[in-house]
């Protein structure tokens, strides 16, 4: 199965990108936007030179709980630079949005909870509330983080976006915000 279709299979429409737009991000982006790819995997990164933003990871059925995604996660780590991801709030009817958490969590992640995050989908026209988590191998600010997410979305989430989407995402000011004091509970702390 081609890496693409492993990802549109896992990831909800609303969180995906276009083939042609990742796509186009590696090779017109090859400088920071890469594919990690094996038979069990499918890992796509965004490396700047002070962070790591991890757009997707999947780990097949058939390889999880063999410490694959550890593996994958530590290879990241190793960069020595903060790492970022984008994950969806806990849904209890998606007992995969829990493991995914658990996860992240077991691997040392903290919940930048003072960062916003609502984007509408351009597939679906709804916004969609995200959370951000982190890795600061440093102590690095949350303040950092919502920096560094608000490049990763100007760089990558919206390249070139009214070229495959037919029209433009919302502005990052719209969409990213932060607030000193946490606009709402630590989503790791409840599990």
């Amino acid at each position: 199965m081609h890496w693409y279709e492993k990802l549109n299979q896992y990831f909800p429409v609303e969180e995906m990108k276009s083939k042609e737009h990742m796509e186009t991000l590696l090779k017109e982006r090859s400088n920071i936007y890469h594919k990690d790819e094996g038979s069990n995997h499918v890992l796509m990164y965004a490396e700047f030179d002070t962070f790591v933003f991890i757009d997707y990871l999947f780990v097949s059925k058939n390889a999880r709980g063999q410490g694959l995604g550890h593996k994958l996660m530590e290879k990241m780590k190793r960069k020595g630079k903060p790492i970022i991801l984008e994950v969806e709030p806990v849904n209890y009817k998606d007992s995969d949005t829990e493991k995914r958490l658990h996860y992240y969590k077991r691997e040392g992640f903290e919940h930048a909870h003072s960062i916003g995050y609502r984007r509408r989908s351009l597939a679906t026209n709804e916004v969609n509330p995200m959370e951000i988590l982190y890795w600061a191998p440093y102590n690095e600010s949350e303040e950092m983080i919502f920096q560094a997410m608000k490049k990763t979305y100007d760089m990558i989430h919206t390249y070139k976006d009214e070229h495959f989407y037919g029209e433009s995402y919302q502005p990052v000011d719209e969409v990213l915000t932060f607030n000193k004091k946490p606009l709402n509970e630590n989503i790791l702390d409840n599990l």
